[in-house]
């Protein structure tokens, strides 16, 4: 697979990596027998990078990837790991976030015991605090760099003028955002911030939680699914809109002779070099599915076909609905 550069200053990387959410029950049940066969065919496909966090799943994710690295000692080796904290509950049980030094290091110490290595690669805020500035969050991630926990920081769902403050403190190695031909706004701003400062732009949703694939999630799985059955995209009128626009997606990248998660991932590669789509699957088939669009190049009469069929705005309903959107910073 392309390699290409975890930031300026980073680790080279296969140019899709891997969501790990998807290890964490989120879209369906999953256990560590499925998990730990995609993390195989991550390693035969040449996918490096691996992203998790601690509230996937409560640890669950975390877990399976600790799991499959004990079975497998020299896996470690080919695998660049990325993990998140900063999203937590109030006295209240009301969703909330933390930023401060001694929360996320106590977050990235269970991480390191749930995952079994003594450091991470790079250590994200999960999201934005708004308790503390840019430099101080950036400043808190940086004390776990020099302790030997983590070997880059990153930052998580923030607007371009947050990513240019925090690099005025430590430098910032990858921004993390939905990005994805259904969700564009990264192209306003953020997808160029992070080329003008070395900063990857690390795309997760790249296949639009399933929207942009051959193989969307059935309808009548979507109420079992409460993230799916809230969000704007998947609700009704808009689930029908949408489908039947991206009919016309998958037509395309029939043509094409490709699949469409392979046509979606391989448009945001064509991005920007810096641009590092991670699609998560309980599944090795749609691994490959999605891994394929490392082969494609993509020519400019390629991507007006694109835009033809998926006109920028297309998609009807929001990408998050407004309990969602609590956390994420909106700059455009």
């Amino acid at each position: 697979m392309e390699k290409r550069k975890l930031g300026v200053n980073g680790p080279e990387i296969g140019a899709i990596g891997f969501g790990a959410m998807s290890f964490s029950d989120m879209y369906g049940p999953t256990n560590e027998t499925e998990s730990h066969a995609v993390l195989d065919a991550c390693r035969d496909l040449g996918v490096t990078h691996l992203d998790t966090a601690n509230v996937y799943g409560m640890g669950k994710s975390e877990n399976a990837i600790g799991t499959y690295l004990k079975a497998n000692p020299g896996a470690r080796r080919e695998f660049i790991i990325a993990t998140k904290a900063s999203i937590t509950r109030d006295p209240d049980g009301n969703r909330s976030f933390d930023n401060s030094a001694e929360h996320l290091e106590a977050e990235l110490d269970k991480s390191l015991k749930r995952l079994g290595v003594e450091c991470v690669d790079l250590f994200y805020a999960h999201r934005r605090d708004p308790r503390f500035t840019p430099e101080e969050t950036a400043a808190n991630l940086g004390r776990l760099v020099k302790k030997g926990k983590a070997r880059a920081i990153g930052l998580s769902e923030v607007a371009p003028s947050t990513l240019r403050r925090a690099m005025k403190a430590f430098p910032i190695t990858a921004v993390q955002s939905e990005y994805s031909l259904s969700t564009r706004f990264p192209d306003l701003g953020l997808v160029q911030a992070c080329a003008e400062l070395g900063v990857a732009l690390v795309a997760f949703s790249p296949v639009g939680r399933s929207l942009l694939t051959d193989h969307p999630i059935p309808r009548e799985r979507i109420p079992s699914l409460p993230f799916l059955a809230d969000n704007p995209r998947f609700m009704e009128p808009n689930l029908t809109e949408n489908l039947n626009i991206l009919e016309g997606f998958r037509n395309l990248a029939a043509e094409m002779g490709t699949t469409a998660a392979g046509l979606a991932n391989a448009w945001l590669l064509s991005r920007g070099p810096h641009v590092i789509p991670i699609p998560g699957t309980r599944s090795v088939n749609h691994l490959r599915e999605c891994i394929s669009g490392a082969s494609l190049s993509l020519k400019e009469a390629d991507l007006d076909r694109l835009e033809t069929v998926l006109p920028v705005g297309w998609a009807h309903g929001d990408r998050y609905s407004d309990a969602q959107w609590i956390g994420p910073e909106r700059y455009c």
